[in-house]
């Protein structure tokens, strides 16, 4: 072991690092002081992670020698099978090598090392080395971290690129106070707008030529069932894993009892625990979210049906039969993103008649504001429809900040007070 991480580290201290391009937000690589806390970065796989680490290193490689500065991959194909007597070696190696322990650390896919956590609390107890791990399960998030790190770690969320960073990433401008009234400016918007929901904002898969996106996704998508469900959590009937995968991606909503009865008319035998633990797995992979229903009373809130996102709307266009051309699923979906980064607690709501708000934002325990995702206004009957639904649901939760977010506001159309009319421009501008 002690050879292969020899190997790793004077590999690493001759790599030349890939181009960045750069995210709107860095990691902090300034000196700590006090207590010594790790950095967390968690996120998709092929979301960013290591390219957003690589942007840090470069920063400091201005003023530290690769000596101080250490990276390892911990997916190296070299590594198998690890243990911790790797981590147990790896500073006593590091100064073997080099001739002094590193001042910053960066620790990529750490979750594949058992007891990982134990090792870090010990080096953060012991050494003033700062610690930055990545990782590509939820089980690295803040809320579910082991208990040796509760208050010894910062999580830092890596999501898909943000309209803004797809933007840069094309080497394209939209100027959006020219939107409504230079019709080249509106076109431009509305071509990158619609690639950016078609096919996400996975960095790779943006900076992909068109004819290779879905191909790229569908890898990418493979290689997640494989690595972080199947291979991590010991998933034995795969069949049963891609067949509730397909299901997922073509429903808007599901419970646990419609995916049982569904899969067992499919001639597929499983328990409905096994139902949900499988879709525990998935959510753990960052590949898909549930949102709940709200209610005061917890039994609905478990037993209503919950709405179902993506990490990304690229995977919809490449693997969902249902929602592949469907923009108004993928705006919904790109909206619940935004919102969660912007909100802690969100939840849907439906009354007694089917009418739905999309999203309803909960804080200290009052509803403080409604969403609606609607990609086309234009129909008299839609904006009817749409503005009943706030009326009723508003006075239902008590609650008169309305939200209809829109791709572009339809033209002869006048939004009655209390209703704030959102353009895509002007959400994810």
């Amino acid at each position: 072991m002690n050879q292969l991480l020899k190997t790793l580290l004077y590999e690493w201290r001759d790599k030349k690092l890939p181009e960045t391009l750069g995210r709107d937000s860095q990691l902090d690589v300034s000196p700590q002081t006090g207590s010594n806390t790790a950095t967390v970065i968690t996120g998709f796989r092929r979301v960013g992670k290591t390219y957003l680490v690589y942007e840090a290193i470069e920063r400091l490689l201005e003023t530290h020698s690769r000596e101080e500065v250490i990276y390892l991959n911990f997916e190296d194909e070299r590594v198998v099978n690890p243990t911790v007597e790797i981590l147990t070696d790896l500073i006593p190696e590091i100064q073997a090598t080099f001739g002094k322990k590193p001042k910053y650390l960066f620790l990529d896919e750490l979750q594949l090392v058992p007891n990982w956590s134990k090792w870090v609390r010990r080096i953060l107890d012991s050494e003033s080395i700062q610690l930055y791990i990545t990782g590509s399960s939820s089980k690295m998030s803040s809320s579910e971290l082991p208990t040796e790190l509760r208050g010894r770690a910062l999580e830092v969320k890596v999501d898909p690129l943000s309209f803004k960073e797809f933007l840069r990433f094309k080497e394209a401008v939209v100027d959006n106070n020219k939107l409504l009234y230079v019709k080249e400016e509106a076109g431009r918007f509305s071509y990158l707008f619609n690639e950016y929901l078609v096919f996400g904002a996975l960095p790779a898969v943006v900076l992909t030529a068109p004819e290779k996106k879905q191909e790229l996704l569908q890898t990418y998508y493979q290689t997640v069932v494989q690595r972080e469900i199947v291979e991590r959590h010991g998933v034995e009937n795969d069949m049963l894993l891609k067949t509730l995968l397909q299901l997922l991606l073509n429903s808007t909503s599901v419970t646990i009892s419609k995916l049982h009865n569904t899969l067992k008319g499919m001639g597929i035998p499983v328990g409905k625990t096994t139902v949900d633990n499988y879709i525990s797995y998935i959510e753990s992979s960052y590949f898909m979210k549930e949102l709940y229903f709200h209610s005061q009373n917890i039994l609905n809130q478990l037993n209503y049906p919950r709405k179902v996102y993506f990490v990304d709307t690229g995977f919809l266009t490449a693997l969902s039969t249902k929602f592949s051309k469907n923009m108004g699923r993928l705006l919904e979906n790109k909206v619940f993103h935004k919102l969660a980064q912007m909100y802690e607690t969100l939840y849907y709501y439906k009354d007694d008649r089917d009418n739905e708000i999309d999203f309803t934002v909960l804080e200290d325990g009052k509803v403080t504001a409604l969403y609606q995702v609607c990609y086309d206004l234009t129909d008299e009957e839609t904006q009817v429809r749409e503005l009943r639904t706030f009326t009723k649901a508003g006075d239902t939760l008590n609650c008169s900040n309305f939200n209809l977010i829109v791709l572009e506001k339809p033209k002869l159309f006048t939004m009655p007070a209390g209703v704030k009319l959102i353009t895509a421009s002007e959400f994810f501008g």
